[in-house]
């Protein structure tokens, strides 16, 4: 990636038009995402059927990479059978799945309360064929949920909150503290079964944490494997995200003039000395140094319920934080568990674990670490595929 005092020069130079007239024109658009990429954030609308409607609410779910790995059958009466897509894992920053089935449980959770919001409970079996393996090559399309619909149930209160929960991207606004009384609101919210929710405001605390962020961060740009999955995910521009409304989607006007002189290099890993791998660090360090809070999610073993358990909790805090007009963002690469993150892992562990260990933990597990603070700006919806792609056959039977 080019430098911003090269890029300026370059449009004085007129070598922007010389590219392509396009590209001009690509500085004046609008840095929103194309509508139609963002649809099912308008709801669901006048759909009829009950599922489907459930399943349009689910879609909004949270996910590692926004890779959006659910598949589901509809095909008997009554029930939802939920499946990962194995297409859709990430082999080389979330190697044995945890942070996936982190995303099916967060799917999982928005669709018992899209369910709830229209009077029918939904009877949850996780693993009726079994758990997945810890090892990704075995993974096979084996369910990771059953629900059994039957009429009667609560409406829950955070459902308002789903169409307008969205992961902030951006720096939080240092100069508005995050009270005690509104962390605890939202550690409230991630309490469940089987899940600790902690968090913390105290800048004694917080300032260890921003500085572990940016070194885990420093870690998986600096590890071929881990910012090649990154960079192959990448969708720049509205050609680009419409074609496939999945991945990491950038639509800034400089990224895509970048990408129009061909200066956005996603073939190979940037250099520690490239301005590519600058700009980056610099994105983390905006992230980590304006966290005003952090929140965590341990579960005391590691299991495959553990983490779709995990996911459920932690998107209720998301919509907690939402009604707060608070942000919640996944600052979790010091939980990744790909060989080179060890160091950063093992601090995450020895930090937080030591502050609220589960009880009965055997094997206590980090889920999620997430940095809070208000958002400097609005945050945009994330792109998400059609209805129709979540759904096997493409419809009810």
């Amino acid at each position: 990636m080019i430098q911003r005092r090269t890029f300026v020069r370059l449009l004085g130079s007129g070598m922007v038009t010389a590219a392509g007239a396009g590209s001009l024109a690509l500085w004046s658009l609008s840095p929103e995402f194309p509508a139609e990429a963002v649809e099912i954030w308008r709801g669901p609308g006048s759909e009829p059927d009950v599922r489907r409607r459930a399943i349009a609410y689910a879609a909004t779910a949270p996910n590692p990479h926004n890779r959006q790995p659910w598949m589901v059958d509809l095909r008997t009466p009554d029930t939802i059978t939920l499946y990962c897509d194995v297409e859709r894992l990430l082999p080389q920053t979330d190697p044995f799945g945890r942070q996936i089935l982190i995303g099916h449980g967060a799917f999982l959770e928005l669709m018992v309360m899209a369910l709830a919001e229209q009077n029918v409970r939904a009877e949850v079996t996780l693993w009726p064929e079994g758990e997945l393996p810890r090892t990704l090559a075995q993974w096979s399309r084996r369910p990771i949920a059953r629900l059994r619909l039957m009429p009667g149930a609560q409406p829950d209160p955070l459902f308002a909150q789903v169409l307008s929960r969205h992961t902030p991207k951006m720096r939080f606004d240092i100069t508005r503290p995050v009270t005690e009384q509104t962390l605890q609101q939202v550690v409230a919210a991630g309490a469940a079964v089987d899940v600790t929710s902690r968090g913390t405001v105290d800048m004694a605390l917080v300032q260890p944490l921003r500085e572990l962020c940016l070194d885990a961060a420093r870690v998986e740009l600096l590890t071929p494997a881990t910012v090649m999955e990154s960079l192959r995910l990448m969708r720049v521009g509205p050609d680009e995200i419409l074609q496939d409304r999945d991945g990491i989607s950038i639509n800034s006007r400089a990224a895509r003039v970048f990408s129009a002189l061909g200066q956005f290099d996603r073939s190979r890993p940037p250099a520690a000395d490239s301005p590519a791998f600058k700009q980056a660090l610099q994105m983390f360090d905006d992230y980590s140094s304006t966290a005003m809070g952090f929140v965590w999610l341990a579960t005391a073993r590691n299991g495959r319920t553990d983490q779709v358990q995990a996911g459920r909790a932690y998107v209720r805090q998301q919509l907690q934080a939402t009604a707060l007009g608070l942000g919640v963002h996944p600052m979790s690469q010091a939980l990744q568990e790909f060989p080179e993150m060890a160091v950063p892992y093992a601090a995450a562990h020895r930090s937080l674990l030591d502050v609220a260990a589960p009880r009965g933990a055997e094997d206590p597990t980090l889920q999620m670490m997430c940095r809070i603070g208000y958002p400097v700006a609005s945050v945009q919806a994330t792109p998400r595929r059609p209805l129709v792609q979540f759904i096997i056959g493409g419809a009810a039977a």
